[in-house]
Formats: structure tokens, C-alpha cells, sequence
């Protein structure tokens, strides 16, 4: 059986999800598994449009975001998008038509919603035979997601799976799965919390603050952390190399800063709680490490409605402001009913059979 991992690098959450989900089914099936980026698979110019005109918007300019966010998401103009999506896809991404035909996986696995499209309409057409798997990497979800001829949609939670079913989905097209994250963030580790601080160079006994910035390293993270002495931080700069050399020069002994890391599992296990924007994949990792989360900065549309949906689960919050990020992390750090408390509303969503749950969805 063969069977295609895609995803599109625009975000880092969604090659994330691809690759749990791959290093799934290499370890625990026998079967022929591809991982394929989908931008790989269109023009050159689109592929450094689409990447950089998303960083920039969500970094420089997120009211046009939020704007073709909303515009979108407008029921009235779906017919409209749809076609004039399937017009500039064919245009663009001929090549993924090409390579989706010529493989013909047994099942195509997506998690973006570029690939789906595609392999949907090639699907009505009788183009292609496979089986497709759309996984959907927020709490709430987005009409673009939808494509006529998915044969399941692999949701975060009930309430993303009542979502689905209010834009047309059926029932029985959609499991809820939770948002595939590495096994790393959930598995029992052979070095103790108090070990693992010492190994990474860390205070054993002081409340530990991990501020995580997302890929891009967007927000206000010189005011956060100048508020937050008297806490032990670790603050991950991710891409943002201005940023990771901006606070490596002022050589701030409380708080330890990081560039793009390949130990975030560690890090969340050693934290007491992580302040992060809110995205998807952030939030399940945290979820799955069982680690209570305090919002910042969140990207219009997909992260602000994360928000809401983890709001009506008691998860995390959202202050308005640093003071308020402060008193939220002086409360967690002061009362251990108020603490104990967040950490038991995080498993509420926790899915760590995650990854799993979709493979088992391979018949």
C-alpha cells in the first residue's frame, strides 16, 4: 500500500503534524510511505509568493490578513472562491496534479488545505483512486478546508467535529483524532523533571517560564521578559535570528534565549508553564506535555479562534496585556490549587494517541 504524507511549508505546524504522522506509520505499519510538501509541487513564483506574502501578512500586516481570513470564510462567496480556487490551482500547481495522477496513491494524507483541494477534484474527475485523509491542525476550522470527495476529515475535538458538521460535512465523515505531535511530548522520560533542568543548564528549584514565539518569533518578547524577572524563562526565538541576536547581546542572566531548537519536547517537560501564541500545533505539544499555557500575540483568524475554543474548555487565557500575562504567571506560581487546576483542564483536550487514532483510519 502506498501512501502519501503531504503538507505545505508555509508553517511550521503543518510539516510538523506531516512528520509525526510519517514517523507513525514507519514505525508501527508496513507500508510504502512518501512525505511531500506541496509547495515543492508549484511554480516557483507561486511557491515564494505564497511563503512570503503569508509571513508577511501575519507578521507586518494582519488586518489584510484577518481581512481575506473573513473574506473566505463568507458562505455567499464559496461558489466564487471555489472556482476561482480550482482555476489558479490548475495553474500553479500542475505539477501536483501531475505527480498525484502519474503515483496514484492508495491514500493521500493532508495536513493543509492546499493538496485537498487538489486531490479532491481529481478524485471527481476519476483521476486518481486514493483514499483522502484531511487532518486538520486548529481547534476550530475554516471553510477552506473543505473539499468536496474528502472521504474523512480528522479533527482536533468534539467541538472542531460539531463545526465541520454545521458547514455541510457529514457525520460520518469525520473522527476525532486530536492534532498528531511527536511521541517525545508525551512518552515517560529516563532523566527526572530536577535531572533534565541540570542538563540544560537550568535552576532546579525555581518556577520556570517557557516563552515560545512561534516559527516566525513574533511579539512583544523584550517587554515580556524584562516584566517577568524574578522568574526562570526560557524564551525560543525560533527563525527570528534579529531577534535571537538582539537578546543574546544583552546577556540577561534570567532568562536563557534560544534560536530555532530540535529539544522542545525537553523544554515543555521542564517548564511549569509555557507562554506562547496560540497556535494549533504549540497547543497540543503543550496539551500533550501537560503543561498549562498563557496566551500572547495571537495570529488573526485561526489562533484568535483557538482561543475561543480552548476558553469554552477552561484552557489557558488570553490576558490584555504583559500585566496581565504577569498576574496570571504570579497566580500559577503562588497558589497551587490555582495551578493544580490548570493542569488538570489540560487534559481535557490532551489527544496523545493522536497520531494512532489516523493511522487506524488506514484500512
Amino acid at each position: 500500500m502506498k501512501i502519501l504524507v503531504i503538507h505545505a511549508s508555509a508553517g511550521a505546524g503543518h510539516l510538523k503534524a506531516a512528520q509525526a504522522i510519517c514517523e507513525g506509520l514507519k514505525k508501527n505499519t508496513p507500508h510504502d510511505v512518501v512525505l511531500a510538501d506541496a509547495l515543492d509541487y508549484t511554480s516557483p513564483l507561486f511557491k515564494r509568493f505564497y511563503r512570503s506574502g503569508y509571513n508577511f501578512m501575519v507578521s507586518r500586516a494582519p488586518w489584510l490578513w484577518r481581512f481575506f481570513f473573513r473574506l473566505l470564510n463568507v458562505e455567499g462567496i464559496q461558489p466564487l472562491a471555489r472556482a476561482f480556487q480550482r482555476i489558479f490551482n490548475r495553474c500553479s500547481a500542475g505539477r501536483l496534479h501531475a505527480f498525484l495522477k502519474k503515483e496514484d496513491f492508495d491514500y493521500v494524507i493532508a495536513t493543509h488545505f492546499l493538496a485537498p483541494e487538489v486531490a479532491a477534484a481529481l478524485k471527481r474527475s476519476g483521476q486518481i483512486h486514493s483514499r483522502l485523509i484531511t487532518v486538520i491542525t486548529d481547534f476550530d476550522v475554516h471553510r477552506i478546508w473543505l473539499a468536496e470527495g474528502t472521504d474523512i476529515y480528522a479533527v482536533a475535538c468534539e467541538w472542531t467535529k460539531e463545526k465541520l458538521k454545521r458547514l455541510g460535512v457529514g457525520g460520518e465523515n469525520i473522527r476525532v483524532c486530536g492534532i498528531p505531535v511527536f511521541e517525545e511530548f508525551f512518552v515517560p522520560r529516563p532523566l527526572g523533571k530536577g535531572e533534565l533542568k541540570k542538563k540544560l543548564g537550568l535552576e532546579e528549584n525555581m518556577f520556570t517560564v517557557l516563552i515560545a514565539t512561534g516559527s516566525f518569533g513574533i511579539g512583544p518578547i523584550e517587554l515580556l521578559i524584562e516584566a517577568l524577572r524574578g522568574f526562570q524563562t526560557v524564551v525560543v526565538c525560533g527563525h527570528n535570528r534579529t531577534l535571537f541576536a538582539r537578546l543574546s547581546r544583552k546577556n540577561d542572566r534570567s532568562a536563557k534565549i534560544l534560536g530555532l531548537v530540535d529539544n522542545m519536547p525537553e523544554l515543555m517537560a521542564v517548564a511549569d508553564v509555557m507562554v506562547t501564541k496560540p497556535g494549533g500545533l504549540s497547543i497540543a505539544e503543550a496539551l500533550a506535555s501537560q503543561l498549562p499555557v498563557v496566551f500572547f500575540n495571537p495570529i488573526p483568524g485561526q489562533e484568535t479562534n483557538n482561543i475561543r475554543v480552548l476558553r469554552e474548555h477552561g484552557i489557558g487565557c488570553f490576558p490584555s496585556d504583559i500585566g496581565g500575562i504577569i498576574r496570571e504567571l504570579e497566580t500559577l506560581r503562588s497558589s497551587r490549587d490555582a495551578y493544580l487546576t490548570a493542569l488538570k483542564q489540560t487534559s481535557r483536550l490532551a489527544r496523545p494517541s493522536a497520531v494512532r487514532d489516523i493511522i487506524s483510519l488506514i484500512k
